[in-house]
């Protein structure tokens, strides 16, 4: 018998996205459990308010609530325990918990955004980057932060986009069968590089569904045969680079970015270490 869906009431004074991304993040702590996502965007009023948790009254329903005003927050609290629903304020506590050792009162502006900082331009910059050296462009290996090194579709793209996306410059190299690649990657700083690898069935799948989406016959592309050799490539040339590899198959592009860049520091860190102790 299939669980009765659970109802996730996602409440903002301003367009709810802070709640979503963590409505995300516990969804997937439940793969067996239903969900569904209710958002209730532009919440201003006590009116507003009592409209929305109305509809989740007598329901199997959790009320996730990212509002600003203090006195949003206490009618929200006071709503929920009237109508006995479960409730999370996402922002109380967190803003008293900053106000309180900042010594400076939050500014309470729903909907207000971060400022145009040098860490925006920064990311902004790396972004740009990404795009521009894209799929080997071995001019930026250089300069970049990250080198990504996968075969075709190990979401090497999205991937860099991401990592620009956290202030990363990130370029990526395609390992092509039967094609060395560029002279460029063997000469940068090692620490740097990462490399990403596919289980075999779950490329051909991928490979398969795009292939499908372009309409044509690209059956060698998908062929699982082909693909263990250019699998075996990649790892040859992971071997030759000397760099950490990591398997995306279950992964997603946030899990990922995060393991590469706790590798790309980590190694960074160790060849400071290795430095100092020569100098020393």
């Amino acid at each position: 018998m299939p669980n009765t869906p659970v109802e996730l009431h996602v409440i903002s004074d301003s367009t709810g996205e802070t709640a979503v991304r963590l409505v995300h993040a516990l969804e997937a702590q439940f793969p067996a459990q239903e969900f569904e996502e209710i958002r209730h965007p532009r919440v201003e009023t006590v009116d507003d308010l009592n409209l929305a948790l109305n509809r989740a009254k007598n329901r199997p329903a959790v009320i996730i609530y990212t509002l600003v005003h203090p006195e949003l927050r206490e009618a929200a609290r006071a709503l929920c325990r009237r109508y006995r629903l479960h409730y999370c304020d996402l922002l109380g506590h967190p803003i008293e918990a900053v106000a309180r050792v900042a010594g400076v009162a939050a500014q309470m502006t729903p909907g207000a955004r971060a400022p145009l900082d040098s860490s925006y331009f920064k990311r902004m910059a790396a972004i740009e980057f990404a795009v521009k050296y894209d799929d080997g462009v071995a001019a930026g290996l250089h300069e970049a932060d990250i080198i990504l090194v996968g075969v075709s579709r190990t979401s090497k793209t999205p991937l860099s986009m991401y990592l620009g996306y956290l202030g990363y410059k990130t370029s990526n190299v395609p390992v092509v069968k039967g094609i060395e690649p560029p002279a460029a990657l063997f000469n940068v700083e090692p620490s740097k590089i990462v490399g990403l690898t596919i289980d075999a069935a779950r490329l051909q799948e991928i490979r398969r569904q795009r292939a499908a989406r372009l309409g044509g016959n690209q059956r060698a592309y998908a062929e699982l045969l082909e693909i263990y050799a250019e699998l075996e490539e990649a790892k040859e040339i992971h071997r030759r680079l000397g760099c950490p590899v990591i398997e995306i198959s279950e992964l997603s592009i946030e899990e990922t970015a995060a393991r590469v860049i706790r590798l790309v520091e980590r190694r960074k860190t160790e060849g400071r270490g290795r430095k100092e102790a020569k100098v020393s």
